[in-house]
């Protein structure tokens, strides 16, 4: 596909065409076509926890990838069977996904952090019928396997393999370089299956199909303004859809490598600013929570002179952490927008005047709408739903549904929209401002208070590191704003802290948006994802009224 240079937005959206070939197949489509012109062009830059670096190339991942949709069709797995895989950030990730695609066979890929109860739910529910994990999550698997009647292919990645199970290594070395699937595969068969957050409810199964790695040519080639010289560092778990938002399809799409940094135990802001310096690093992706971690160090310590470009998605970014990192850096942060359902449905493209705090405006490819309660259009300022139009044709990366769940597709999908469930307002100038989830707007005296801003003006006080803003009952004004906070090393709760907190807020937003209750808590609920769990602190807070 032809990379445009467009000099303003208007100019891309009318340019921008996204060719969709029939039974498109990224791993023979894609990456077998640039192992037959560059096979020994950098593909990534694997660091593990220990600080070794490994470099591998596009013939690396063709050549391994073949070898193992061999093994695993010898094993029995076919086209349409379903396959968790939980490996961290190992290299054999992105080698496993690309065999499954080779093979039909339709990934699930996991968080490292799920307990046996999570995996044992998750593989009766998708009826998976492989895992391929690395060694220290097979003996949740194997503790869970005989309530797992499905599971009929089992896969250990280094370490001594339990019985009944297959080594990876050894399953590879004796397999077929040449693999060729027994029926074609590409185009509307399923190829993922993303588990969603849970963040107000079970877990949903998210199904995409071979299509969906094209739609994310513009995350990496314009959104994260990648090119044929960059390394990119997008820092995501492999168990989660942002993993291949900015680790995977878009970034090879854009000719760039990716750098991957295995690292294992808790986040050291410290030891990642290292890694962009050492490994020179030239485009970083990370949610708003890293950045307000970065900005916190020393950032004149490291050289980050290579770095060029930097994008943010996950959260909406506090404008007072914008800000720092621009003057640290001179580097602004460029935000975009989208879920496990979609790809990038609103960003800020370089192209663009970045304004802090705006998710910026609707990708190419996507025809988005604010609707009202009564599903009418609404004007600039006026909050309403993001929607995607899908009467016109469905964007490329637009999920095909909730996998066996029709109702709950059908409560977001109807014939017109995809209903996000996502709240925002657009100004005069086109750009989108995120508010939050439809349930988690507060109703506090006949205001709609959306968390983020008055999060987002909390976090920009010294003495918070995290904040989540909830509403709870309240006689006079039907939802009382209330703030949990987590505080910064050095500060201890106080009644006079509490009044200077709600000051600070005051100054910055609207005073009746200030938090009424504050509560100061050693860490906030969230998903194994990192997403705050707001309606967890909600249920808490209804059960202590009651």
């Amino acid at each position: 596909m032809e990379r445009l240079n467009p000099s303003s937005y208007e100019e891309f959206r009318e340019q921008f065409r996204l060719p969709v070939p029939d039974d498109y197949n990224f791993a023979t489509d894609f990456l077998d076509e640039m192992a037959r012109i560059e096979p020994e062009k950098l593909a990534m830059v694997h660091v593990d926890d220990a600080g070794n670096r490994r470099e591998f190339d596009f013939g690396f991942f063709a050549d391994e990838s073949r070898r193992l949709a061999s093994a695993l069709a010898a094993k029995g797995l076919a086209k349409g069977d379903r396959v968790m895989l939980i490996l961290y950030r190992r290299v054999e990730w992105w080698v496993a996904m690309l065999a499954l695609h080779r093979l039909g066979a339709v990934a699930v890929p996991s968080p490292s952090l799920l307990t046996r109860k999570d995996i044992e739910f998750r593989i009766n529910y998708a009826k998976i019928k492989g895992c391929i994990v690395e060694n220290t999550v097979a003996d949740r698997v194997e503790a869970v396997r005989s309530a797992c009647p499905s599971l009929a292919c089992l896969v250990q990645v280094e370490g001594s393999a339990p019985a009944g199970w297959s080594d990876y290594t050894a399953m590879c070395a004796s397999a077929s370089p040449e693999f060729v699937p027994p029926v074609p595969v590409g185009g509307s068969d399923p190829l993922l299956v993303f588990f969603t957050s849970g963040t107000t409810g079970m877990p949903k199964m998210v199904e995409h199909t071979h299509t969906y790695p094209l739609g994310h040519f513009t995350t990496g080639v314009y959104w994260h303004n990648l090119g044929e010289t960059d390394l990119h560092l997008t820092l995501a778990d492999t168990g989660w859809g942002k993993a291949v938002w900015g680790k995977f399809y878009g970034q090879w799409m854009a000719g760039a490598a990716v750098f991957t940094w295995d690292f294992r135990g808790k986040f050291d802001p410290a030891r990642l600013l290292e890694l962009l310096a050492e490994h020179e690093v030239t485009s970083f992706c990370a949610p708003p929570t890293v950045y307000r971690f970065l900005v916190r160090q020393d950032l004149k310590k490291y050289d980050l002179s290579a770095l060029r470009h930097c994008t943010t998605a996950g959260e909406l970014l506090n404008d007072s952490v914008f800000h720092a990192w621009k003057e640290a850096t001179g580097l602004a942060i460029y935000e975009g927008y989208g879920q496990t359902e979609t790809v990038l449905q609103l960003a800020t493209l370089p192209f663009m005047t970045p304004k802090p705090g705006s998710i910026g405006k609707p990708a190419p490819g996507w025809e988005i709408a604010l609707l009202d309660e009564d599903g009418k259009p609404c004007p600039p300022g006026v909050e309403g739903e993001i929607c995607v139009r899908v009467d016109k044709g469905r964007p490329t990366g637009l999920f095909t549904g909730y996998l066996d769940e029709p109702g709950k597709t059908f409560k977001v999908m109807d014939d017109r929209f995809y209903h996000t469930g996502d709240k925002a307002w657009v100004d005069e100038d086109g750009y989108y401002w995120f508010l939050g989830r439809t349930d988690d707007l507060i109703k506090s005296s006949g205001y709609r208070i959306g968390p983020f801003e008055v999060e987002s003006a909390l976090v920009s006080h010294p003495a918070v590191v995290e904040a989540a803003v909830t509403g709870v009952p309240d006689a006079e004004r039907g939802q009382a704003v209330k703030a949990s906070l987590v505080l910064a090393p050095g500060f201890e709760p106080s009644d006079a802290l509490t009044k200077e907190l709600q000051n600070h807020v005051k100054s910055i937003t609207a005073p009746y948006k200030y938090p009424r209750v504050v509560e100061y808590v050693a860490e906030l609920p969230k998903t194994i994802s990192g997403k705050i769990k707001r309606a967890e602190i909600r249920e808490r807070d209804e059960g202590k009224g009651a």
